[in-house]
């Protein structure tokens, strides 16, 4: 494969430097360590077919995905004949090219939502200009761009008009219309029907496109192609799928949005009309892996659109190693390459058993010797999956030890990571009376929180102060100091009505903390201006659209609201609010690319609070690739920097660190060592707790692409697979007859990983390493 594909000087050097010494599948690809790697991989390919094509035509992704690819292309730009500049062409390939020119390119937007107004800040016109036109100093005038204000419809109207719910019902390309707004519609449909075929037509006219870069779906999406998108299609007006929404709810301000939003997109022969072209899929991180398998290992079809780039001499795929752990390579050098390990014998062996779907006990020797992996074992024997069973079940053991006299840090990224990550293993911890707990969410999450939310909790709250039931407000110091009281009492009040089941008493204690949250945030001082500062807010939000970046005053309150969510989760528990840290870490801005962490702004905060609890063991999620959300990896990077630090202050060789996993992505069972048994009981009180305290998440506005509804369900799910997985090797009575009965009653299982300092700043560093030449 890799001599019949020619690669650039950029590709041979990234390739000699992966490692990677086999490649079979039906598109090449390149492997990196890590998404910042990525970038400078992607960066680096671009400018050396810049610097040969000055006048090519373009086309560059959208969204988060490209942060780094983005970052990098400034840095070798700006940096070009400098140290540092040159230290980096020299490593990769582009040692002997000129700095290319960029402002002759002709720029091609990939796609973008329908309909939506080209001044919006989450439209992709305005990402295209902002990033790629200004950034990189392109020519507006030769763009090829997409701009919904400017499509021509009937009657020369504008689409909030034509469209004045900016819901598009392409059902009337095949049927009569039945009111003159619809007879409208129709003729405006047909209209952007047209101007689709004339910017396909542009884009022919200019040769097609020379480079492509774009990302990959969940579903396996390029660009708005989703699954089953023929090889031959074109740029058109189309609907999506629930995967496509789901993952461009965070740009449209919530699944409620996207679901009704149609896009235009170009085609998939688009993408390969120039044979020359060079074409590149760009994926990070293990949520990627299956599709990214699946996209390189079956031949050309409709239902995994990557494949289209088979029809390529120069299409690939750029991946990180999480993202190409499932290639058929990746797993068979995982096994051929560096000396065998307990893990490979674990992974092995629990693979084979579901490749077979046989119990453990039931696999013979024969079996493992006709395995092309398991006959890799070495003293390969009639014990082997014995020991294998044996190990597992160690696991298991230590997720039932009943750890006492601990000082437990749980952390997370967002509001409802912990708890969706390994709620029933801290349940446990909290019912020994010698353990203290803390939790502590890193950053304010208020991107969580849908405009449609607070404004309708704004609402509940001024309509509870008309009726004189938050009382509070009429003591005399509530505004000079009582605002600042009996956080506790609103917690218990909450969770007391959830109990006896009174919804509007519910509201009535978050309407409480709300009012609580709009004293300290504006500074209000009587009740007149809080009622002023109710109304001002609804305003601002009614009139702002959805997915607007909210001011600073109304990201601290969603954050708040946010942080009241998490202490009532804690609460149901008994743990009290001075218990529950609120640490709203700098970086986390709402920008479609957040900072970097900084060592001051953000990780100091993190050193603080392990001088003030002084924990015996931590838990964070451990993300080193940026699998989920860009926020998991930075955090990760933070709190690395913070325990880094806070050992050269004081001996922490005894510290454990707790690394879990959540919705995102999850631990296979040889990369985790404790297992903890998860009942239907465990799981009920995660159900109940998120539906319960997570009101702002219930409704599921942001929702993950495998299912439409609430994150807990997600959850339940992957510990409900996870168990699976053991139950084949362990056998289904190994539970049912146990001895203990939390593992008789387990219908699911969580697995994490137990860490020393070492073990977890190894882990992490590998990510620092990767982008420090840039920052």
């Amino acid at each position: 494969m890799l001599s019949k594909y020619p690669l650039s000087e950029v590709e041979k050097s990234f390739l000699k430097e992966s490692g990677v010494e086999k490649i079979s599948t039906l598109i090449p690809y390149l492997q990196v360590d890590n998404f910042p790697k990525l970038g400078l991989l992607t960066a680096c390919r671009f400018l050396e077919w810049a610097a040969a094509n000055p006048e090519g035509v373009i086309s560059l992704p959208t969204g988060k995905t490209p942060e780094f690819f983005i970052k990098w292309t400034q840095f070798l730009l700006e940096n070009w004949d400098n140290k540092k500049g040159k230290e980096v062409r020299e490593k990769y390939g582009l040692g002997d090219t000129k700095k290319p020119v960029l402002k002759d390119l002709t720029f091609v937007q990939i796609d973008e939502f329908y309909p939506i107004s080209s001044k919006q800040n989450n439209s992709f016109y305005d990402y295209v200009n902002k990033f790629y036109i200004q950034g990189f100093g392109l020519s507006k005038e030769k763009a090829i761009l997409i701009n919904s204000d400017e499509i021509p419809l009937a009657n020369g109207l504008h689409f909030s008009k034509v469209f004045p719910d900016l819901k598009v019902d392409l059902s009337l390309r095949f049927r009569d219309p039945q009111n003159e707004e619809e007879k409208l519609q129709q003729q405006s449909i047909y209209m952007i029907d047209q101007w689709c075929g004339e910017y396909e037509q542009k884009i022919r006219d200019a040769g097609g496109i020379g480079f492509f870069l774009g990302g990959i779906g969940p579903d396996g999406h390029i660009a708005f192609n989703t699954r089953g998108s023929h090889m031959f299609s074109v740029t058109r007006l189309t609907e999506t799928n629930f995967e496509t929404q789901a993952v461009a709810a965070g740009d449209l301000g919530g699944i409620e949005i996207s679901s009704n939003r149609l896009v235009i997109t170009i085609g998939l022969d688009t993408i390969v009309y120039n044979p020359d072209a060079v074409a590149i899929i760009i994926a990070a991180g293990e949520a990627k892996a299956g599709i990214v398998k699946d996209s390189l290992e079956t031949p050309l079809n409709n239902v995994f659109p990557g494949t289209v780039l088979q029809k390529l001499k120069n299409g690939r795929f750029y991946v990180t190693k999480g993202a190409g752990v499932k290639l058929t390579d990746s797993v068979d050098a995982y096994y051929e390459k560096g000396e065998w390990t307990w893990e490979k014998t674990e992974r092995s062996v629990i693979d084979l058993c579901k490749k077979l779907g046989k119990y453990g006990h039931r696999i013979k020797l024969s079996d493992l010797k006709a395995d092309k992996y398991t006959k890799l074992i070495p003293d390969l024997s009639e014990d082997t999956v014995n020991q294998v069973i044996t190990s597992i079940e160690n696991k298991l053991s230590k997720g039932l030890e009943q750890e006492r006299n601990e000082v437990l840090l749980h952390t997370g990224p967002h509001h409802d990571d912990i708890s969706l990550g390994i709620l029933p293993h801290i349940t446990n911890q909290l019912h020994e009376p010698t353990n203290e707990a803390h939790f502590s969410v890193l950053t304010s999450g208020f991107t969580a929180v849908t405009n449609t939310f607070v404004i309708d909790t704004l609402q509940s709250t001024k309509r509870l102060l008309d009726e004189g039931k938050i009382q509070m407000v009429h003591y005399d110091d509530f505004f000079d100091v009582g605002y600042k009281l009996k956080t506790d009492k609103d917690v218990y009040h909450y969770l007391t009505n959830v109990a006896s089941e009174n919804a509007n008493a519910r509201l009535r204690g978050l309407c409480h903390r709300v009012v609580r949250a709009l004293v300290i945030v504006y500074d209000i001082k009587n009740k007149t201006q809080l009622r002023e500062t109710i109304n001002e807010v609804i305003s601002i939000l009614k009139n702002s659209y959805d997915g607007e970046k909210n001011s600073s005053k109304i990201q601290k309150l969603k954050g708040m609201i946010r942080e009241f969510e998490e202490e009532l989760v804690w609460a149901h528990f008994g743990v009290q609010v001075k218990n529950v840290h609120h640490l709203r870490l700098g970086f986390y801005t709402g920008d479609i690319f957040t900072e970097q962490p900084d060592k001051d702004r953000d990780v100091e905060p993190i050193v603080e609070m392990f001088r003030k609890v002084n924990p015996t063991k931590i838990s964070l999620t451990l993300d080193p690739e940026g699998s989920g959300p860009d926020t998991h990896y930075k955090v990760l990077q933070a709190t690395a920097a913070a325990v880094k630090k806070w050992g050269e202050e004081k001996d922490i060789s005894d510290l454990r660190i707790i690394g879990y996993r959540n919705v995102w992505f999850k631990f296979e069972p040889h990369e985790a060592n404790v297992i903890v048994p998860v009942s239907l009981g465990d799981m009920s009180v995660m159900e109940d707790s998120f539906a319960n305290c997570y009101m702002s998440q219930v409704n599921a506005s942001f929702p993950s692409y495998s299912h439409n509804g609430k994150f807990s369900t997600v959850a339940k799910r992957i510990w409900v697979d996870q168990l699976d997985a053991i139950q084949l090797l362990l056998g289904k009575n190994f539970f049912y007859q146990h001895e203990r009965a939390k593992v008789r009653s387990s219908h699911g299982l969580i697995f994490f990983r137990d860490m020393n300092v070492e073990e977890f700043l190894a882990t992490a560093r590998e990510l620092e390493k990767s982008i420090e030449g840039m920052l």
